[in-house]
């Protein structure tokens, strides 16, 4: 699942993607994050689309909820085990998410 994850990011040239395996944290609400990032409100609303059909088609997985579709500012995308932040460059400093799950693992994936 992570992988097709990332390799649907990729598809769009979604850019700095990192995973986050949670899964040895305690107060964690999920197993991974995966999150990254697009140069447009467009690509990132893309990088969703892309995510949410491959998702479908390959696996026969729904998100449990998609939040932030609308602007496309901040798009999260929950599959319960995985959930998926797509940001808008602009946006994805402010909140800092690897900050604040900075005990995870990290995996970083290269831009294409």
């Amino acid at each position: 699942m992570n992988d097709l994850i990332v390799d649907s990011i990729q598809d769009i040239k979604g850019k700095n993607i990192l995973k986050l395996n949670l899964t040895q944290l305690d107060d964690a609400p999920t197993d991974f994050f995966i999150i990254c990032e697009g140069d447009s409100t467009t690509q990132v609303r893309a990088m969703s689309e892309n995510i949410r059909k491959r998702m479908k088609e390959e696996l026969g997985q729904m998100p449990l909820h998609v939040e932030g579709a609308m602007h496309s500012r901040w798009i999260c995308m929950d599959y319960f085990n995985v959930v998926v932040h797509i940001f808008h460059k602009d946006v994805r400093g402010v909140y800092e998410l690897e900050d604040l799950w900075g005990d995870a693992v990290f995996t970083s994936y290269e831009n294409l």
